[in-house]
């Protein structure tokens, strides 16, 4: 007796014989499915014979289908199981509104929401009686604090930092293209900027990371001379100095020199065919008042246009130095974008993905707070970014103390991309995340680029009605008590009630006691990245002044 297992392999070997058997006796068509059993016989031996797949050897021939299955599992899900609030990272519903907005076409729900609206997740915003009407002027903030002699005036909406590289050149140049003709920007990404960024003529924001592509001397030190050439570029607008991202934060990277292309060579300053490596941590600077120098040093160089950083918020004692070195050095960033651990357009590794870094909505509120109770905030403009592709986002994060929001996703899918989350395998079906050449060809880039713009501007148009609707004026307006959350089954809090608050110099009082700060504070040092004192010995100091 042969063990059912076998059964498919058996039935491949016995029909391959009968239709062998029925070629000479029969027809000589029968050649046809001998080949097709045959085949699969030899499929089935070599099962039987190979030593990697404990699988096939137990089910030689049917335990391919194993593999074929799981190979289109996130297509099936996708296509027949998935509901319309269940894809992960982005629900259908989500994808759906940026593609209706992409295309022009109305993005209205029917027959009421599918949230579950007594879930413990679930917020909303409170309307008025007397709403306003729309405000049909450009929504923009203007960058640029005390020392910026080139301020900058943004759209509310922008595209977030992904590098040439990552995505392709039909898509870079697509985003460009409708950055330009929507009137919003692009950051770079650490890959710099590369053709596709210049021939799209959009305004840019330069991303500066470890690796100070565009500006990298052939030791993979920052290189001031090339730094200012290509900072006196107009299209560049504002210097965005990356410490860390949300999609791996504290990870440094390797482009295999196999990947590193003429275009990419081009871009990034870097040997055609050798290895491209990103350290985890900067060489121009390892404190504190190192990094503001450098920053007033970009800032120079760059003939006085904003120069800020990104960081997805890690350990707070690190962000406070941070704030500790502006108020002894006087140097200050002209902006500062805080980046969700939830961002997700770079490959990770899954524990960085999933379990590294500071959510958004924790560590822009951590910022926020932390630059009011120290005097700061005026001179400082917010950016966030983390999943932001409606109204509600945009106006939930300004309510945070963001004063402007950039999108990653929501521009891939402007741009076609369809969530297959195959980012990192070269073979993206749509050709956004690709460097294949004839994957690329499918990305049409007038096409895209008119979508590009439709997203942004009928975003801005919801975000514009969603805020009339509450009674204000100008999203700027939104405030803590407008928004609201459940705190469990019976409760309902305002923002205001459920988020620490700090008021404006909180922390430069010599007795504070702050739950979530004041320790934190205390263990920050304006020379050093490392904390001056443990965690518990800033808790007892915290409490004696406290209390005397």
């Amino acid at each position: 007796m042969f063990p059912a297992r076998y059964t498919v392999f058996f039935l491949c070997l016995a029909l391959a014989f009968v239709a062998f058997v029925l070629m000479f006796a029969v027809n000589v068509h029968f050649i046809w499915p001998f080949a097709v059993f045959g085949v699969l016989s030899l499929i089935g031996v070599f099962d039987l014979q190979q030593t990697r797949h404990a699988v096939l050897r137990n089910y030689p021939v049917s335990g391919h289908f194993r593999y074929l299955f799981e190979a289109i599992r996130p297509e099936l899900r996708q296509y027949f199981f998935e509901s319309n609030q269940d894809g992960r990272p982005f629900s259908r519903e989500r994808r759906s509104m940026v593609y209706d907005r992409a295309k022009n076409i109305e993005d209205v729900l029917p027959f009421g929401t599918e949230l579950d609206v007594y879930n413990d997740q679930y917020g909303w915003v409170n309307h008025s009686v007397t709403p306003r009407p729309e405000n049909h002027e450009e929504l923009r903030v203007t960058i640029g604090g005390p020392d910026c002699k080139q301020p900058y005036s943004a759209s509310l909406y922008n595209i977030s930092a992904m590098s040439f590289g990552s995505l392709s050149g039909n898509a870079i140049l697509a985003l460009n293209k409708g950055a330009k003709a929507g009137h919003f920007y692009h950051d770079t990404g650490e890959g710099s900027v590369s053709r596709y960024h210049r021939e799209g003529g959009g305004d840019l924001v330069w991303e500066l990371g470890s690796g100070y592509f565009g500006c990298r001397a052939a030791d993979g030190k920052f290189d001031p001379e090339k730094f200012k050439a290509q900072a006196a570029n107009p299209q560049i607008k504002m210097i965005e100095i990356k410490m860390s991202q949300g999609a791996k934060p504290g990870h440094g990277g390797v482009l295999p020199g196999a990947k590193v292309t003429e275009e990419i060579a081009e871009a990034r300053g870097v040997p055609l065919g050798q290895d491209c490596i990103s350290p985890a941590s900067h060489s121009a600077f390892s404190t504190p008042i190192e990094l503001l120098e450098f920053i007033q040093t970009l800032r120079n160089l760059s003939g006085g246009k904003p120069v800020g950083f990104k960081l997805c918020i890690g350990h707070r004692w690190e962000f406070m130095a941070i704030v500790k070195a502006m108020l002894k050095s006087g140097i200050k960033p002209d902006f500062i974008v805080v980046d969700g651990a939830e961002g997700g357009t770079g490959a990770a590794p899954i524990e960085f993905a999933n379990r590294l870094g500071t959510p958004l909505l924790q560590g822009l509120l951590f910022v926020h707070n932390s630059l009011v109770a120290t005097g700061l905030r005026d001179d400082i403009k917010l950016g966030a970014s983390g999943k932001m592709i409606s109204a509600f986002d945009i106006s939930g994060t300004m309510c945070l103390g963001a004063d402007w929001v950039n999108s990653a996703r929501g521009f891939m899918f402007a741009v076609g991309c369809i969530q297959s989350q195959s980012c990192h395998t070269n073979r993206c079906p749509t050709g956004v995340a690709t460097q294949d050449p004839k994957r690329q060809q499918a990305l049409v880039v007038p096409d895209k680029a008119e979508r590009v713009t439709n997203f942004h501007r009928n975003t801005l148009k919801s975000l514009m009605a969603f805020t009339a609707a509450a009674g204000l004026n100008h999203p700027s307006e939104f405030r803590p008590e407008h928004f609201y959350l459940r705190g469990g089954a019976r409760e309902i809090m305002s923002a205001n009630a459920a988020f620490t608050w700090l008021k404006k110099g909180a922390l430069l009082d010599e007795a504070h006691d702050l739950p979530g700060y004041s320790a934190f504070w205390a263990m920050a040092d304006a020379e050093s990245f490392k904390p001056a004192k443990s965690l518990d010995a800033a808790k007892t100091l915290g409490h004696h002044r406290a209390h005397h």
